[in-house]
């Protein structure tokens, strides 16, 4: 061969090897695209279902079999609910509610030292000189609860309840804000202003169940109670919602209650009748004995019912029946405690004084001890006996008498001679308990209500910021 030809040769290979190199780099390359754009997708869906199934909460065991109740129509009362995406993706988490001019509101609230923006926002409100005929509205948002943000929590109750009284035509001074979710987060009011539009095109009086949808967190059920009783003059209707799961106990917990009536009622009578009902029912709930920065109760009376304004024998029967949907919602709240399986009613009997009532039942409420040995269905009484004894209530040992549904498992200083183990076993398998306790000590009384205390509770709480 001559010297030209294995020259020209050399330099054509090195072409050629310098094309194939080429060829296996851009190969490489689209393959480990391919792969990372494939490893993108497995930890996309990974994540996505993750998400899923974090959204999809069981329902509580506990919940009402008959779901969410259909609820009388308040004249004078309109709702809707929008999603604003506060924090929540795919669901509604903004409601709004439009009040009738005269409507007279009353409302409890937490007594926590930490208490949130739109909390003291509402205080201070409800302490005002109502403008004659002024309507009124409540906007509520879940995902965020607006709580130790400083001064930007104040501005921020400020954008949304001035954008809602603009919207509406409303004194600022009467609309009502609450916000429910993470504590420390600024609220991303933007969000919920920008929606505002949406929520007054959809107000209607038969929205109530959305309303009651948008306000949950870790609820894994919407709560909803009413009542009609005979007026002078026509039927009075209450309907009334909640939203609670956890970080529950009195004074009050961490629940939004909104509950609205058409009867006539003045605003102070109104209040009364509010405070006189609270202890026995909000305020006689617990789930993890931690009281919230954010609850609060409003009760609207629209006046727009034909029956006469509230007095004598109508006024007691409205009374009970307002009675009745408070212990029905704070009952609700029980029932949806977080991770909870068994709801657990404490009757204390017997104490020296109210107080008294109240501390012991409160302590075998809030036990760890007891409530986790109701989960594991272990009928341990002596953590009845540790609780009571620890409570600060008067008490005495050989007075003292403990029972569990109808079985006495403890009296007169010791274990009943007609205990049974298998007995009681098998009663602590129902799903609704009784904890009943005399103390022999005098003629004070309390009920209040509790859950068990599940992993469950752990696993929400242990990720509920993610």
């Amino acid at each position: 061969m001559a010297k030209t030809d294995w020259k020209t040769t050399a330099k054509k290979m090195k072409k050629r090897l310098k094309v194939l190199k080429s060829e296996v780099e851009l190969r490489v390359q689209d393959a480990s695209a391919s792969i990372a754009a494939t490893m993108t997708s497995v930890q996309e869906a990974a994540v996505a279902q993750i998400n899923s199934v974090k959204a999809a909460k069981k329902v509580s065991p506990l919940a009402p079999k008959g779901g969410f109740p259909t609820l009388p129509t308040i004249a004078g009362a309109e709702f809707s609910a929008v999603e604003a995406g506060v924090k929540y993706k795919n669901r509604k988490d903004v409601m709004l509610v439009r009040l009738a001019p005269g409507t007279a509101i009353a409302g409890v609230f937490t007594k926590s030292t930490t208490r949130a923006a739109c909390v003291l926002d509402c205080q201070a409100k409800l302490a005002r000189r109502v403008p004659k005929g002024a309507g009124a509205a409540i906007i509520v948002n879940s995902g965020n609860s607006n709580a130790f943000t400083g001064a930007r929590g104040q501005k921020s109750v400020d954008a949304v309840t001035g954008g809602v009284a603009s919207a509406l035509g409303l004194p600022a001074s009467r609309v009502f804000s609450s916000s429910t979710g993470v504590i420390g987060e600024p609220l991303p009011h933007g969000k919920i202003t920008a929606v505002i539009g949406d929520l007054v095109t959809g107000l209607k009086t038969d929205a109530v169940d959305m309303a009651a949808a948008a306000i949950m967190t870790t609820d894994t059920f919407a709560k909803g109670a009413g009542a009609t009783i005979k007026g002078e003059g026509g039927d009075i209707h209450i309907a009334g919602i909640a939203k609670g799961s956890g970080m529950i106990a009195p004074d009050m917990a961490t629940m939004l209650v909104y509950i609205f009536t058409d009867a006539k009622i003045t605003p102070p009578a109104l209040q009364k009748m509010l405070s006189r009902n609270v202890g026995s029912t909000f305020n006689a709930i617990t789930v993890d004995s931690d009281t919230s920065t954010s609850d609060a109760l409003l009760l609207c009376a629209t006046g727009q019912s034909p029956a006469a304004t509230l007095k004598g024998d109508t006024a007691k029967a409205f009374e009970a029946a307002l009675h009745g949907v408070m212990l029905d919602l704070a009952k609700q709240v029980t029932r949806d405690g977080e991770g909870a399986t068994k709801l657990v009613e404490v009757q204390i009997t017997g104490a020296a004084t109210d107080h008294d009532a109240h501390l012991a039942a409160m302590a075998i409420a809030n036990s760890p001890l007891v409530k986790t040995a109701v989960a594991g269905e272990d009928a341990n009484w002596g953590r009845v006996v540790m609780a009571i004894g620890k409570s600060g209530a008067k008490a005495d040992r050989d007075k003292l008498s403990i029972r569990f549904g109808d079985l006495v498992v403890a009296e007169k200083g010791w274990r009943s001679p007609k205990y049974s183990e298998d007995a009681a076993s098998a009663y602590m398998k129902n799903d609704e308990l009784v904890i009943g306790v005399h103390m022999g000590m005098g003629k004070a009384r309390k009920t209040v209500w509790t859950c068990d205390l599940t992993h469950g509770y752990i696993d929400i709480n242990a990720d509920y910021r993610s």
